[in-house]
C-alpha cells in the first residue's frame, strides 16, 4: 500500500519535470529581414527587388548539437522586365508580384555545442534543412491595378491551347540555409539566417511557356484579358521568347531573429 502511495505520489512530479525539461529545451520568437526571388522576370540577381519579410519561429533543441524547428513566414516577391538589362528581356515588358505565405519544418544542425546561457557554448554557425508549404498569388500591374494572374490562363491553362489546368497555388518547398547564433543570457538567442527556398512550380512569376499562345484562340477562350497580359511585349512581337520551361523558380528568405526560452535552465540540459 505504502508503495503504491508512493508511485502515485511520484508520477505528478516525473510529469511536471518532463514538462519543464520540454520548456527549457523550448525557444520562441520573431523574424524580420527581406524575402526575394529568382525566375523568368529575375534570372540573375538574387537580392533585386528585395521586400520587407517577416516570421515566427519555434525551436526545441534536442542537445547541443541538433535542434527541432518550425516557423512561419511572410513576404512578398516581384519582378519585372523593366529592370533587365538585356533589351530583349526590357522588350518583352512582363511584371509580377506576389504575397508569400510558407509553413515549414526541419532540423537545425549546430557546426559547434551551443547552448542558453553556457559560459562555453556562447554562439555558433549551422545548418537548416526543412520542408514545408508555401501559399502563392501572382498579380501584374496593369493600368495601375493588381490583375492576379492565375485565374486568366494566360498561357492557355484552361483552354485548348493547352492540355494543363490552371496551376496551383499551393506549393511544396525545400527550405535550406546557414545561419549563426548568439547566446544573450540564460533566456534569449540572436540569430541572423539567410536560406534558399527549392520550389517545385515554374509559376510563381505566371512566366513559364518558351513561346506565346494564339492570343486569338486565347482571347476567344479565356477573355480578352489573358491575351492582352500573355504578350505585352513593346515591339507587339506574337512569335517572341516568353519564358524558360526548363528551370523552376526559387525565392529567399534573410534576416535577424531573436528567440526566447519558455521555461527556466535545467541542469539537466545534454550538452
Amino acid at each position: 500500500m505504502k508503495g503504491t502511495l508512493f508511485i502515485i505520489a511520484l508520477v505528478p512530479l516525473l510529469v511536471f519535470g518532463q514538462q519543464a525539461n520540454g520548456r527549457s529545451k523550448s525557444e520562441i520568437g520573431f523574424m524580420v529581414g527581406g524575402s526575394s526571388y529568382l525566375g523568368d522576370l529575375n534570372q540573375f540577381n538574387p537580392i533585386r527587388n528585395t521586400q520587407l519579410a517577416a516570421g515566427l519561429v519555434y525551436r526545441y533543441n534536442v542537445h547541443s548539437r541538433l535542434s527541432v524547428r518550425a516557423n512561419f513566414f511572410y513576404g512578398t516577391v516581384k519582378g519585372a522586365d523593366s529592370d533587365a538589362s538585356r533589351s530583349i528581356l526590357v522588350n518583352r515588358n512582363l511584371n509580377f508580384e506576389s504575397k508569400i505565405y510558407e509553413l515549414a519544418g526541419g532540423v537545425e544542425f549546430n557546426y559547434f555545442p551551443f547552448r542558453l546561457g553556457h559560459d562555453r557554448y556562447k554562439g555558433t554557425a549551422y545548418v537548416l534543412a526543412e520542408i514545408g508549404l508555401f501559399r502563392m498569388n501572382p498579380t501584374t500591374d496593369f493600368n495601375g491595378d493588381q490583375i492576379e494572374l492565375q485565374p486568366l490562363g494566360t498561357e492557355g491553362q484552361g483552354s485548348s491551347l493547352n492540355s494543363k489546368n490552371h496551376y496551383s497555388l499551393t506549393q511544396l518547398t525545400i527550405p535550406l540555409g546557414v545561419g549563426c547564433k548568439l547566446s544573450l543570457g540564460k533566456k534569449a538567442a540572436l540569430t541572423f539566417e539567410t536560406g534558399i527556398r527549392k520550389t517545385f512550380t515554374d509559376y510563381l512569376d505566371d512566366v513559364h511557356s518558351d513561346s506565346y499562345v494564339d492570343l486569338d484562340v486565347l482571347a476567344a477562350e479565356n477573355g480578352p484579358l489573358a491575351a492582352t497580359l500573355a504578350n505585352r511585349s513593346l515591339n507587339g512581337n506574337r512569335f517572341g521568347k516568353r519564358g524558360t520551361a526548363a528551370t523552376k523558380d526559387w525565392y529567399f528568405f534573410s534576416g535577424m531573429m531573436l528567440t526566447f526560452r519558455l521555461g527556466a535552465p535545467n541542469k539537466c540540459y545534454n550538452h
